[in-house]
């Protein structure tokens, strides 16, 4: 009789992408979600191309400053993805006025500018995978939510925050790319 145990070879992901090692745009990078996808994809023979915010890049990284606006010349060009999930984490410091608009800001302009710039490109990569959260629903209770359940009414901070973020990726999405809203748990 087998043992239900795991073994090393069932804790490793998935291959990501089976068919040839491609070139993707992770922003985010050093974050929990980030890191642990990057390792996969380097470890399933894909290049990867760190988005750091300020300071020096380390080689294989590109600096990017989504507040600013500033993005390296030519930095997505040749990616076929960009994994898009950079953003002022949530439980780290107090919500104080001025933290609540870094959250806010560092998702709604780094999304803004990520989908301006894919959507600008003369050949954009095929994808862009956004962060979002579920906190795009709200506290709602026991009431049962599907991804066509919009957000709460009144409208709460995380909420807000959500539905800035996605709405953000609109420029991907006029120009014709593949957009999709990757709403997280809690992380």
């Amino acid at each position: 009789m087998g043992s239900s145990r795991g073994t090393r070879e069932h804790l490793r992901p998935p291959r990501l992408l089976k068919e040839r090692p491609v070139e993707i745009a992770v922003t985010g990078a050093s974050g929990l979600i980030g890191s642990a996808l990057i390792a996969a994809l380097e470890a399933d023979g894909h290049r990867v191309r760190r988005f750091v915010r300020g300071g020096v890049a380390v080689p294989g990284s590109v600096v990017w400053d989504p507040i600013a606006g500033t993005i390296e010349a030519g930095a997505l060009d040749g990616v076929e993805a960009v994994v898009h999930l950079a953003g002022e984490g949530i439980g780290e410091k107090r919500w104080s006025p001025e933290q609540k608009e870094r959250i806010r800001s560092s998702r709604a302009l780094g999304t803004s500018l990520i989908a301006r710039s894919v959507a600008a490109m003369a050949q954009p990569p095929r994808v862009l995978l956004s962060a979002s959260a579920i906190g795009w629903y709200g506290n709602r209770g026991d009431e049962l939510l599907t991804e066509a359940s919009g957000p709460p009414q009144p409208s709460e901070f995380l909420s807000e925050v959500c539905v800035d973020w996605e709405a953000a990726t609109a420029p991907s999405t006029d120009a014709g790319i593949r957009t999709v809203l990757l709403r997280t748990g809690i992380v």
